[in-house]
């Protein structure tokens, strides 16, 4: 670019005003010249200090990004508290990508926290502790002198290639953090560590170490592309949740039967192990369904790992190891596959699958002259209810249920002699989000249908209604 007098004479010649003067002060060529290079050597200084400025701040941003001097990482790109897995063109899924932590874990319920904001090709993902020196091209918890929590598989890995299963796959925006405490073994914390691991802020296993905590660093592995986490090395463990301390277990009084379940307010969670068919975990309430109260609904607020979760109505000595609809005295609704389980553990296609937030109901249709032993003259006082109600309609939340002459003629149970020992025929219906999906003819046991709900896969969660359709 020309810089020279002469070039820059007609620009002057254009702005004189930026030296304050009018373009009639001009007097000679020459004068105007000597004006451009000062004005040129103004904006040169001006510029200068500009570029100094935007350096220094730009060299503030780095300093604030980078990390600690003497963290370590091979095939991981930090930027601020975010990693992320970056091998070379030959390398990417092929080597582990690690970082490890200046800094040892301190002593006591020290923790630490890793979101993940992107699971990546397989969400290979390793959070744990390992010595400084620890070997970058090695995935955590595999080798000896590492222990780590991997969100691919869910397993806890101790210094061995096989890990222990305790908790759900990891996806994108689930939390995973670590953490020691004081060891409640009497062991020499110089010579062991006792760590715990957490999943969205729920404990889920933990793991004794054979090394000094103060060896101990926060560590994060990956293996494959498009893996990326926030890491918080300052997170912090066991404060009280002030949601939590607000929850009061006011329908507890509602369940005759609770086994591998716990209640809190109106929310049921499975607590079983969920590792086979007999770790079924079953909740009956402690009142049967009856012309007063013949309908109620589960929510699901988390399908867990496999969404076994089944709703029904069952005898009141059901066995509570057992799925309900999978024995006899017993008809259900299964989430999972959609099918209708009716004494047997062999389901009919019945309905569509359900997921999270699906409403899932199930009620009785009553025959007119029904009465249970318990229960007292059939109400009618104008409210609607499914009691004799041939040729009445009923609403549920947009759907119609019709009680007709029709509902006599379904097919006779295959098990004609439980007649024998029963009161009188039923119609079982379910419904899905609002809408009847179909019923079943059933003979009632005596005593009548408890409201049962059945859970076999971890992290499973629901909320019951058992009235509502009242107000």
């Amino acid at each position: 670019m020309e810089t020279s007098a002469e070039a820059l004479w007609p620009r002057v010649k254009s702005m004189p005003h930026l030296l304050g003067q009018r373009p009639s002060y001009f007097h000679t060529k020459k004068e105007s010249i000597v004006i451009a290079f000062k004005l040129r050597s103004k904006m040169d200084d001006f510029n200068r200090h500009v570029r100094e400025l935007l350096s220094w701040k730009r060299g503030v941003r780095r300093s604030v990004a980078t990390p600690a001097a003497h963290d370590r990482f091979e095939r991981v790109q930090v930027s601020g508290d975010v990693l992320r897995y970056q091998g070379n063109s030959g390398d990417v899924g092929c080597y582990v990508g690690c970082y490890v932590a200046s800094q040892p874990l301190p002593k006591y319920n020290n923790y630490f926290e890793v979101l993940i904001t992107d699971s990546g090709v397989r969400g290979s993902i390793a959070v744990g502790v390992v010595p400084y020196d620890y070997n970058l091209s090695q995935q955590l918890g595999w080798v000896s002198c590492s222990a780590a929590f991997h969100a691919d598989d869910g397993k806890l890995y101790s210094g061995r290639g096989v890990g222990q299963q305790v908790a759900p796959k990891c996806h994108s925006g689930d939390r995973i953090g670590c953490g020691s405490r004081e060891d409640s073994t009497g062991q020499d914390p110089q010579k062991a560590a006792s760590l715990f691991f957490t999943r969205n802020g729920k404990e889920i296993g933990s793991v004794v170490i054979a090394l000094a905590l103060d060896s101990l660093h926060p560590a994060v592995g990956m293996h494959s592309i498009g893996e990326e986490v926030q890491l918080d090395l300052l997170a912090e463990w066991g404060l009280e949740d002030e949601d939590s301390l607000m929850v009061v277990d006011n329908h507890e009084d509602d369940w005759a039967r609770l086994h591998d379940m716990k209640v809190s307010g109106s929310v049921l969670e499975y607590a079983g192990k969920g590792k086979s068919i007999m770790d079924v975990g079953l909740a009956q309430a402690k009142q049967p369904l009856s012309t007063r109260s013949h309908y109620f609904e589960v929510e699901i607020v988390n399908p867990g790992e496999k969404c076994y979760i089944a709703v029904g109505v069952a005898r009141k000595d059901y066995p509570k190891q057992r799925h309900p609809g999978w024995n006899r005295g017993s008809v259900a609704y299964h989430a999972d596959d959609g099918k209708i389980f009716y004494g047997s553990g062999v389901g009919h296609p019945f309905g569509p699958r359900c997921y999270k937030g699906d409403i899932m109901g199930c009620g009785i249709m009553f025959p007119r002259d029904f009465r249970l032993d318990s229960e007292g003259e059939c109400d009618n006082d104008g409210k609607e209810n499914l009691e004799g109600c041939k040729g009445k309609v009923r609403q549920l939340k947009g759907a119609i249920l019709y009680y007709t002459d029709s509902d006599e003629e379904e097919e006779e149970e295959e098990e004609c002699g439980e007649s024998q020992h029963q009161s009188k025929k039923v119609v079982v219906f379910f419904s899905r989000n609002g809408k009847i999906i179909g019923k079943k003819e059933s003979w009632i046991p005596l005593g009548g249908f408890f409201p049962t709900i059945g859970m076999l896969s971890l992290e499973e969660k629901v909320k019951v209604d058992f009235r509502p359709l009242s107000g």
